[in-house]
């Protein structure tokens, strides 16, 4: 009589404390990752096409668009660039609480 063969699972489980801390070490991370810096901020000038601003900065955080004039905002409440466009040309940039 032949018994069939069980079939065995193994479940690997993380420690509460582990995941914790990987979580802190990725959010660490993405947060020194911002292109929201006093560095990239003296690259913006005057007349550079929206495309050349967000291959500095990335995708912005909000744009507002009125009858061909752009506002865009990179960053947060704290620490943020803002871009002004006429057309796809900057005319304005300002930042506030850059490191």
């Amino acid at each position: 009589m032949e018994r069939p063969m069980q079939e065995r699972k193994e479940v690997i489980t993380v420690p509460t404390a582990l995941r914790r801390m990987a979580l802190l070490v990725a959010t660490c991370l993405l947060a020194s990752c911002s292109r929201v810096t006093a560095e990239n901020y003296a690259k913006i000038k005057s007349g550079m096409e929206y495309k050349e601003v967000t291959s500095i900065l990335g995708n912005p955080a909000s744009c507002d668009d009125i009858v061909g004039f752009k506002s865009c905002k990179w960053g947060d409440e704290k620490s943020h660039i803002t871009v002004r466009f006429a057309g796809d040309a900057v005319i304005m940039h300002s930042a506030e609480n850059l490191r």
